[in-house]
């Protein structure tokens, strides 16, 4: 279980960018965080594991209190957060199989991981998300052969195979095209499911989270000025979070291809 406890962050310019984030989320569950450009969302999911220091608050994971750890203690920890990004962050020139097996450096010694030389029970769990994930033919390919749906899987596999307590991702669909996104939207929930895990997932398409997710938090200049299921999000709603709009035309929209 996940708990944020008023997490606050204030840049050295002033900029406020999370005020008094306090959230709980549970193990399994998987949320969408949306709001506009400049919410907070991306900073929000930093702060957790303190890629962004958080200025005040706290992040407690499983009784453990990220926010206080001191530098050895953090990167204990952060093997349990799954970070998955919007431009994949493979390493181009390694294989597919040594970009998920890099998911498991800061569980091997330091020679072991400058020749990757990884236990064999590592290379293992690599074949199998790689199985799960469709791509076991791939990998021996490099990861700038791949395509962007591609590039996105081997991230999710690289991160699964820390075998985290939750994942962190950062608008994983915004390089995708719409059939891909709801791919990779549909198989990071059913892996998230089947392994028990939280995830946190930054998304800019209102639509595609309302389609997949359970719960939605709408972020509004780094406050939490909405937490509730997808059906809740009215037009009134997306107004306060985003601005006036024609909402229902998107709302009708999500209706439409959940009927067919």
């Amino acid at each position: 279980m996940l708990q944020l406890n008023g997490l606050t962050k204030i840049y050295d310019t002033g900029d406020k960018a999370l005020s008094d984030v306090t959230l709980t989320i549970p193990n399994g569950q998987v949320v969408a965080l949306i709001g506009p450009s400049g919410a907070g969302k991306s900073t929000l999911i930093r702060s957790i594991n303190r890629l962004v220091e958080p200025t005040s608050g706290s992040a407690i994971l499983d009784d453990v209190n990220i926010t206080t750890l001191r530098e050895r203690a953090l990167r204990k920890q952060r093997r349990r957060m799954g970070m998955i990004f919007q431009e994949y962050a493979l390493v181009e020139r390694l294989t597919v199989m040594e970009n998920v097996l890099s998911g498991r450096l800061g569980y091997v010694g330091f020679w072991r991981s400058f020749f990757r030389k990884f236990p064999q029970t590592d290379v293992d769990d690599a074949y199998r998300l790689l199985d799960r994930v469709g791509l076991l033919a791939m990998a021996d390919k490099r990861a700038d052969e791949l395509s962007g749906g591609q590039r996105q899987r081997v991230g999710i596999c690289r991160a699964l195979i820390q075998n985290p307590s939750l994942l962190l991702i950062d608008e994983p669909t915004a390089s995708l095209d719409p059939k891909t996104s709801r791919q990779i939207m549909r198989l990071i929930c059913e892996l998230c499911a089947e392994r028990g895990l939280a995830a946190i997932i930054n998304i800019h398409d209102v639509a595609l989270a309302q389609m997949f997710v359970e719960r939605v938090i709408g972020l509004e200049l780094g406050r939490v000025v909405f937490d509730g299921g997808p059906k809740e999000l009215t037009p009134e709603v997306l107004t306060q979070i985003y601005g006036a709009e024609d909402w229902e035309a998107t709302i009708e929209k999500v209706d439409d291809e959940a009927e067919a």
